[in-house]
């Protein structure tokens, strides 16, 4: 009886640590977390973002204001881990806010996303929407970062093939000094690289002779911007120029360059999840983000450009990446599998 009894508790705790291994292995990794409480708190408000707290807070502040009473808890993890949450382990929240627009667009394909038509979900232009259920409220280009240090006036690249141009006459000068995303672990470098593969010819070129150059890979536009600033870096390649304008008044000596061949134009996006339980406080964010375009002061503070159909059509070179099932394509597990060996081995020759 004795030993029955031991068995049965040892049962009991082999199926206590197989639950607590199996959590663990699909927990999903927070960066940063930070609770907005209202004065007078009548809900919760529970985002997940791929946001830098400091470009997203004067927004959750100003939604505040127009909202008393809503506390919101701002969860800060990569685009993938946001996609995990979600996706895979169904965790509550009740908006969910990614620059990887591919990723939005799945979760939205598959289930995962809740329908909304409101008054200014319906004046977004047809390419930042998707379905009801997929919404962007900023674009923001990729750029090229560049040292002022290593640039003076005459030699600045203003395109694709002028940059392969400059790394192949000057590859001493530049090697080890060159930064790029690591499109292997950041989803919105992985978007922007099938994306430019997709618009030109040369951006494979480009990464092989980044690649010769010894390039250095990083996850965060963030990163790249500081060592390019202190001179570690003579550029930086496919930078998010939101990031980029927004530390141009804390830091110095960097400038930004928009390609005249073209820009990939990222949407910032919103879903509410299918798990989410605040869905009105969820609704009315939506709602809020949707209308930055009217808020131009606030958008001075964030540092995150609303959308804005006329400065599309007054620059020929922003490709607006679009929203919707083509998105797909490079999601399939085969493509991506072969999109990465073959970035794979033209960055680390």
């Amino acid at each position: 009886m004795r030993f029955a009894g031991l068995s049965k508790t040892m049962m009991r705790l082999m199926l206590v640590l197989g639950i607590m291994t199996h959590t663990a292995a699909f927990g999903f990794e927070i960066e940063d977390q930070k609770l907005y409480a209202a004065t007078n708190e009548t809900s919760v408000l529970r985002i997940i973002s791929t946001t830098d707290i400091d470009a997203f807070e004067p927004i959750i502040l100003a939604y505040q204001s127009e909202n008393p009473g809503i506390s919101v808890d701002y969860t800060i993890a990569s685009s993938t881990e946001l996609m995990s949450a979600i996706y895979v382990e169904g965790a509550v929240f009740d908006l969910a806010i990614s620059s990887a627009m591919d990723l939005q667009t799945k979760l939205a394909n598959d289930g995962f996303a809740r329908s909304y038509v409101s008054a200014p979900t319906a004046a977004l232009p047809d390419w930042a929407k998707w379905r009801d259920q997929v919404f962007a409220f900023t674009q923001e280009p990729a750029v090229l970062v560049i040292s002022e240090r290593f640039f003076g006036d005459d030699d600045v690249p203003r395109n694709r093939q002028e940059l392969i141009e400059l790394l192949r006459n000057r590859p001493e000068q530049l090697r080890g000094r060159v930064g790029t995303y690591d499109v292997r672990v950041s989803g919105a470098a992985y978007l922007f690289a099938t994306q430019d593969s997709r618009n030109s010819e040369s951006y494979w070129r480009l990464t092989e002779v980044m690649g010769s150059l010894d390039a250095r890979l990083y996850c965060c536009s963030s990163d790249m911007i500081r060592d390019v600033a202190s001179g570690e870096l003579a550029f930086a390649y496919n930078v998010l120029g939101s990031y980029a304008e927004s530390q141009k008044h804390a830091t110095s000596g960097f400038r930004i360059i928009e390609m005249d061949d073209f820009l990939s134009v990222m949407l910032r996006t919103a879903v509410i999840p299918t798990s989410a339980e605040n869905i009105t406080a969820a609704e009315a964010m939506v709602d809020f983000l949707a209308t930055l375009n009217a808020r131009p002061a606030l958008n001075n503070l964030s540092g995150l450009p609303p959308i804005d159909e006329v400065a599309l059509r007054s620059n020929n070179a922003l490709r607006p990446i679009r929203l919707g099932p083509e998105l797909l394509v490079f999601l399939d597990r085969l493509k991506r599998d072969a999109f990465l060996r073959s970035w794979t081995d033209a960055i680390q020759q």
